[in-house]
């Protein structure tokens, strides 16, 4: 399957996954913090719900679990050398011993730990005297697809972690995309690009602040996980070789709240003509500014700032119509809802989505615009199915996996969509 995503909506041909699994129980109070966690997640529960997500998501379109494809690429000794060299040198300091130990470990073993975390084995009197449990840690926000690889067009963009606890997400998918026969793919790597200049440590992006709104438009979170290097690094690759104008509409976002910790939390696309949006960000007067790049052949030739992401689209000729996450008469249920990802859904076709059932003001707001609101446990029995409406939601539960601090379209990494 080749890297084709030219929009958030188009009909959805191709997704990869992943399934939460201890990775997600193996941390304590203490540690949570350090893992990106206000709470820690009942495992029972949110498999409860991720199971009903992936049923009703592989009824309309073709999925794939992270942990299969990087299974598959450790049967080459030479990407499992490469692979287990790069993890160790950036997370051990290379220890060598550790190495061996990797390449010890069945492709499965293997694949298994890299996710889910391998406890140290106290062989010395230094980790004997350890605090850590696990010698390499579990990714415990790995279930959260978005972030660490971005499909653009017809490129993948490798996300660069503000946090380096998810640094190895990022290497796992860059040796996916490189190595699995499956995918056709075209790696765009910071580490790897010696053009541009700036420094490395300034450049941080992830992909729930990266939103493809057409083939030549991009909306990008400017905050706490994505810096202004990166978006200056995607605008010097962004329409290269190619006619015409491309454009970047970059929105600041909050610093306040973990809720506001990426762009679509507050902003996605549902339809055509349609957006779901967190109104004191996205359409109320407030000082964050939203800024116009407008790029030729991967070179600015214009900045300006817009009144918001809506009329800067307009201007493009997207002119969308609003939804108020939490709906619009109070402020206060908007902020609730907002906090348990109520901003965050995920199309699988134009006016088709997935979301969290718990946001009822949400949805109801939704219901008013036309769209259908369905069980993805009625999906999956059979009693409902999103063709036989032109608009809906398909809905999850949500609470537990809501609490990990993401929607549907956090966990998601879309690769091949009809234009």
């Amino acid at each position: 399957m080749k890297i084709d995503i030219r929009s958030e909506i188009g009909k959805l041909n191709g997704v990869i996954i992943h399934r939460p699994g201890p990775e997600v129980e193996n941390m304590t109070p203490e540690n949570a913090e350090r893992a990106l966690y206000s709470d820690i997640l009942n495992l029972t529960e949110a498999t409860k719900e991720y199971k009903k997500f992936h049923q009703a998501l592989s009824m309309v379109t073709q999925t794939w679990e992270i942990k299969d494809l990087l299974t598959d690429i450790l049967d080459d000794k030479r990407v499992k050398e490469q692979l287990v060299s790069h993890i160790v040198r950036q997370e051990l300091r290379g220890l060598p011993s550790f190495s061996d130990e990797l390449l010890a470990m069945n492709k499965k073993e293997l694949a298994h730990g890299l996710i889910e975390g391998i406890v140290m084995k106290k062989t010395s009197l230094t980790r004997y005297l350890s605090d850590d449990r696990y010698i390499l840690q579990p990714l415990h926000n790995f279930f959260f697809m978005r972030d660490a690889s971005i499909s653009l067009g017809k490129s993948v963009l490798i996300g660069k972690m503000a946090n380096s606890v998810r640094d190895r997400e990022a290497i796992i998918m860059k040796n996916v995309f490189d190595h699995h026969p499956f995918f056709k793919a075209h790696t765009i790597c910071v580490e790897e690009d010696g053009e541009f200049d700036f420094k490395k440590e300034e450049y941080h992006v992830e992909g729930g602040d990266v939103l493809v709104a057409a083939e030549n438009i991009l909306i990008i979170g400017l905050g706490m996980r994505t810096t202004a290097a990166a978006i200056d690094f995607i605008a010097s690759r962004f329409g290269v070789g190619k006619e015409g104008e491309y454009h970047i509409i970059v929105q600041e976002l909050p610093d306040e709240r973990e809720s506001f910790i990426h762009l679509d939390m507050m902003f996605t696309l549902l339809d055509r003509d349609k957006c779901m949006v967190y109104d004191s960000v996205i359409t109320q007067s407030n000082p964050l500014k939203t800024i116009h790049l407008t790029v030729v052949d991967g070179k600015v030739i214009s900045i300006a700032e817009k009144a918001n992401i809506l009329s800067a689209l307009k201007n493009l000729g997207m002119d969308l119509e609003p939804i108020s996450c939490g709906g619009s008469a109070d402020p206060w249920i908007q902020k609730r809802e907002q906090w348990h990802s109520g901003a965050n859904f995920f199309a699988f076709e134009p006016g088709k989505v997935f979301g969290y059932r718990r946001n009822v003001n949400t949805l109801e707001e939704m219901n008013k615009h036309g769209f259908s609101i369905i069980k993805a446990s009625d999906v999956v029995k059979g009693k409902e199915h999103p063709d036989n409406h032109k608009r809906c939601v398909v809905t999850i539960e949500g609470s537990e996996l809501s609490r990990g601090g993401g929607g549907c379209r956090c966990m998601t990494m879309p690769v091949n969509r009809t234009d």
